[in-house]
């Protein structure tokens, strides 16, 4: 039993703790943005959040139509958080990560779930793994993971197609559930050649794919406490079940990490042999050929054991539920419009091979306008966020009037102020994409030029986000995703199961969806299948 001067001890010292932590709070923002106009917050702790949430961030979208493109709103504890569809200041944000980073809490929450890999890292730390992890990402080394991308969409059709007869030609599916096996096995094998088996029913059998869905979902589950700890450092002490369940899991991937690892440069030193290669490019071993390769001369030249460790768990996350959330809302919004589908059907049954390769993918015209609206509308991570290292001064294209009425051409931020980075209110901003921004659309990418200041590194818009932090697996993904639809659209016509008011958004991490009227199921997407017969 602790001794009771020991726990009040404790108690005294997170006392003095919170009330710091307030009075900083306090001080910060009567020192930042006061003059900025917004909503009120009409939760002590929550702030706006619970508005945001319940809205499905659509009220983000409604404050920019109520308050301009440059606004402040209220998160937890008060904290003011400036919020902006100007793209003159985004850019500034997402271009000087020396000034702008993740904030801690943020940090905290993510690193518990994939670790201190490229996603957590700042810093000198996050160039030094920007460096090593290009060269995997590249072009050249996606042409080559494309084949994995098909045999696995292939694999994922035929599963479909015997639910399709053994239903009477029509299956009610979960394509959620079912991209999720699809996208985990893919990136199992095109990440570190660790075959999952998802599809096949087995991912829970395999050691590596039992202690990933337990630290994924366990990542997932929030409450007060959670909230709290990663605010308040102190608060970390105070031991949970979920704190062992995440350290069990996560040991148990550290371990096979290690393995994996193992058998990479086993291979490479293999190759150097000329000994035959029995090992895929995957990327873990193209990382640890790049980190090899790397100048060793300067301290920190290379990745370290645990850097490199760390990059598995964070390729399953980035390369597993986004582009399944993606694909989702792909086959969504086509059964909201079923001449896209049709017309994207007809150009994909043109073509003469059910095995295409990239090249070949991204010849594909209306396939890609589909993806890029999908990926405009349906943004799977709908926004992030960032906090000032350091005061500074954020230009604007569009001037603001504060509450006084005075006219500001520039935002003055303070050391600590949050910032939030709309992702998916910039991709469907009116004064961007017209009156029909909130539709999906995919002719309006080849009616016009799409030409504008969004600060993104793809498709003129925020889902990959933009500079140094811009997402370095979007060809990973974008192949990935348009292999799917290119199997999937090809045999089956699909149709919402449900009523379109019933289909709602939730985000924990990525934007997935849920049935209003089966919460308790958590997300899902149910689409009715049925075979294509060609006429």
């Amino acid at each position: 039993m602790v001794p009771l001067y020991l726990f009040a001890s404790f108690v005294g010292t997170l006392g003095v703790y919170a009330l710091y932590e307030v009075l900083k709070v306090a001080y910060q923002e009567r020192r930042s943005l006061r003059h900025l106009p917004g909503p009120k917050s009409p939760h002590l702790f929550y702030g706006n959040f619970k508005e945001i949430w319940k809205s499905e961030n659509s009220v983000l979208e409604q404050w920019i139509r109520q308050y301009g493109p440059t606004l402040k709103y209220t998160g937890f504890f008060g904290r003011t958080r400036l919020y902006t569809t100007d793209t003159k200041a985004l850019n500034h944000v997402l271009t000087n990560t020396n000034i702008y980073e993740k904030p801690a809490p943020s940090r905290y929450h993510l690193a518990r779930v994939v670790g201190p890999g490229v996603l957590v890292a700042e810093g000198d730390a996050h160039r030094l793994q920007r460096k090593i992890l290009n060269p995997a990402f590249g072009a050249p080394q996606v042409r080559e993971l494309t084949g994995i991308f098909i045999e696995k969409s292939i694999e994922l059709r035929d599963i479909w197609a015997t639910q399709a007869s053994n239903a009477g030609g029509t299956a009610r599916v979960d394509v959620l559930a079912w991209l999720n096996k699809a996208t985990l096995d893919i990136i199992g094998l095109a990440g570190f050649n660790y075959p999952f088996n998802s599809l096949s029913g087995a991912e829970d059998a395999t050691e590596l794919g039992a202690a990933f869905k337990t630290t994924f979902q366990a990542g997932l589950h929030m409450n007060p406490l959670r909230i709290l700890q990663g605010h308040v450092p102190a608060l970390r002490l105070i031991p949970t079940r979920l704190d062992a369940t995440l350290r069990s899991s996560q040991a148990a991937m550290l371990r096979i990490g290690a393995r994996l690892l193992a058998e990479s440069r086993r291979e490479i030193a293999a190759g150097e042999k000329g000994e035959a290669s029995l090992r895929a490019r995957d990327l873990l071993t193209l990382l640890v050929r790049a980190n090899m390769d790397a100048d060793g001369s300067g301290a920190g030249a290379r990745l370290s054991d645990e850097d490199v460790l760390a990059q598995v768990p964070t390729f399953i996350v980035a390369g597993h539920e986004t582009t399944s959330a993606g694909t989702t809302w792909a086959l969504f919004a086509l059964t909201q419009n079923l001449s896209a589908q049709t017309r994207l059907r007809d150009e994909l049954l043109a073509v003469a091979t059910d095995t295409p390769t990239m090249d070949e993918l991204n010849a594909l015209p209306y396939l890609d306008c589909v993806v890029r609206e999908t990926l405009r509308v349906h943004a799977p991570v709908p926004s992030t966020s960032r906090v000032a290292t350091q005061d500074d001064v954020v230009p604007l294209a569009t001037p603001f009037t504060d509450v006084n009425g005075d006219v500001h051409e520039s935002i003055r931020v303070k050391k600590g102020q949050a910032i939030m980075i709309p992702i998916l209110a910039m991709n469907r901003d009116r004064g961007i994409w017209g009156e029909d921004a909130l539709e999906f659309i995919p002719e309006r990418w080849e009616k016009q030029t799409v030409s504008n200041a969004i600060p993104g590194v793809w498709g003129h818009m925020m889902t990959f986000l933009g500079g140094p932090r811009a997402c370095i697996g979007y060809r990973f993904s974008l192949v990935e995703m348009k292999a799917l639809l290119f199997t999937l659209i090809r045999a089956f016509e699909f149709e919402l199961a449900v009523p379109l008011a019933d289909v709602g958004k939730r985000s924990a991490i990525v934007q997935r969806p849920f049935l209003r009227s089966e919460t308790e199921r958590g997300n899902q997407m149910p689409l009715l299948v049925r075979r294509h017969v060609r006429a």
